[in-house]
């Protein structure tokens, strides 16, 4: 990161990580203002940061030192892909210490700039995050942001920006000018750079809720199938016309409704009178040759694949058809469109639901399948500083419990028991996959290379088999 404080980095860093963590990419913040707080347990005032006062200018520097040490052991060592060093680095010299850092070590390195002149943003950015931090733990409010403007000014005298056009020109980054409004983008290398550019160029922070909810009960959801088409119960209706009340009284501004393609979300939407959106990426994970069938039928049928799937749910891929894993590439591109709008109600599925809820609440791929979603229960998210606020809206509809707890198996990880490949299942020489909406066949055309992802005990030596040179320090 590069930016004067207060320019929103931290908000960046850890929203970033977030979706890189969510995407598949192992990523972690290094914030360095958390170690010169452990170095100096007592923060005095802004004079610590004045650039002549030369004790403190040699324990900041040790700070970022042992910051790029914690990097270099996280990226080589703990399996780690992307390091996002969190720091005002505003300085030219400051830059060239990372980049002979980055090149000593084989890394790539891509600056992220925040620039912000707005005295509105910044000073909204101060009171709702920098006065509750630990430096001003216990003191006046008026107090607190008279000093840390005259920190800002500190770093204002010797700022130095990335030049596009100068000294900086042969550095990929990207300078982020007054929260979106602008953006300049500098030799853009590689494919996750580029992922970090489109997803940056997407958020923002304005004030807004994103309603999460599944479908109203279905036919499938009382017999205890999964998958399928089929329409809502009768308690399912209800649901959708107590859901219209609901947003009636929420008395939202230009609310969006999405739904996935099937059936049961579509009816659910059609009681809400109001525009509604269909979307093939929310339609639940497919299920493959087990569509429409019980557990306890999985179970009796393809007994090797139950017991796949318990142990390792998020890898797990059903015979013909998806992942957990593969189901949150799918829903990137709803991600990303939900970061760019305002109010959204999102009118789903289980599985849907629970990688979308992972995405903003930022749970793991491990806890990800297990997240509690009911039927019937709107949730409703609000975005604050570093992180989400949730709230959760029981209709007063009754409805089937469909959620399934983490077995013993499941705890004690994945097995070496694999599939050998991601069509055939255990114990059916010949898998038949019944037809539905979005088929296996569409699906796997956009992403049949990740076909790897079926063997779960292999993921660990994948991820670790990177080569240094993939990974990267962002600054």
């Amino acid at each position: 990161m590069v930016g004067l404080p207060a320019r929103g980095k931290t908000y960046i860093s850890k929203k970033l990580t977030r979706y890189l963590n969510w995407a598949g990419v192992p990523t972690k913040v290094f914030n360095v203002g958390e170690y010169r707080r452990e170095a100096v347990k007592q923060y005095s005032s802004y004079e610590f940061f004045r650039p002549d006062n030369e004790v403190a200018m040699k324990v900041r520097k040790q700070c970022a030192l042992a910051a790029l040490t914690d990097v270099e052991v996280y990226l080589k060592e703990e399996g780690g892909q992307i390091a996002v060093f969190d720091a005002t680095n505003t300085t030219r010299d400051r830059r060239d210490m990372i980049l002979s850092f980055v090149k000593e070590n084989g890394f790539k390195v891509f600056f992220i700039e925040s620039v912000c002149d707005d005295p509105n943003v910044i000073a909204t950015n101060i009171m709702e995050v920098k006065l509750s931090c630990p430096d001003y733990q216990g003191c006046n409010v008026s107090d607190a942001m008279e000093d840390f403007l005259k920190r800002i000014s500190c770093y204002k005298n010797s700022y130095q920006p990335l030049e596009p056009d100068g000294y900086d020109k042969d550095l990929s980054f990207i300078k982020v000018i007054d929260v979106g409004r602008q953006f300049l983008v500098n030799r853009v290398q590689d494919h996750i750079q580029s992922k970090i550019v489109y997803y940056l160029m997407n958020i923002h922070v304005q004030p807004r809720t994103i309603y999460l909810c599944r479908h109203g009960e279905s036919e499938y959801n009382i017999k205890g199938r999964i998958g399928g088409d089929s329409g809502l119960s009768s308690r399912g209706k209800k649901f959708a016309m107590a859901l219209s009340k609901f947003l009636d009284e929420q008395n939202l501004k230009d609310l969006k409704v999405w739904t996935s393609q099937l059936k049961r979300t579509i009816q659910t939407a059609e009681a809400l009178k109001m525009p509604y959106e269909q979307w093939k990426a929310l339609n639940e994970i497919d299920a493959g040759v087990c569509e429409d069938m019980t557990y306890e039928e999985i179970k009796e049928k393809f007994p090797e694949e139950y017991e796949l799937r318990e142990q390792d749910k998020y890898y797990y891929r059903y015979p013909s058809g998806e992942s957990y894993q593969d189901l949150v590439q799918r829903l990137e591109p709803v991600i990303m469109e939900l970061e760019r709008q305002g109010n959204v109600l999102v009118v789903c599925h289980q599985a849907v639901m629970r990688c979308l809820l992972a995405y903003f609440l930022d749970k793991s791929a491990d806890e990800m399948p297990y997240l509690k979603c009911p039927l019937h229960t709107v949730l409703k998210l609000t975005p604050v500083a570093y992180g989400c606020k949730v709230e959760s809206v029981f209709l007063n509809i009754e409805a089937v419990n469909t959620h399934r707890d983490r077995t013993e198996e499941g705890k004690k990880g994945p097995s070496p028991l694999m599939r050998r490949n991601s069509i055939t299942p255990f114990a059916s020489p010949e898998p038949l996959k019944k037809p539905r909406m979005g088929s296996f066949d569409e699906f796997s055309a956009s992403s049949s290379v990740d076909a790897s992802v079926s063997m779960p005990s292999e993921m660990p030596t994948s991820l670790s088999a990177q080569p240094h040179l993939a990974r990267a320090c962002l600054t």
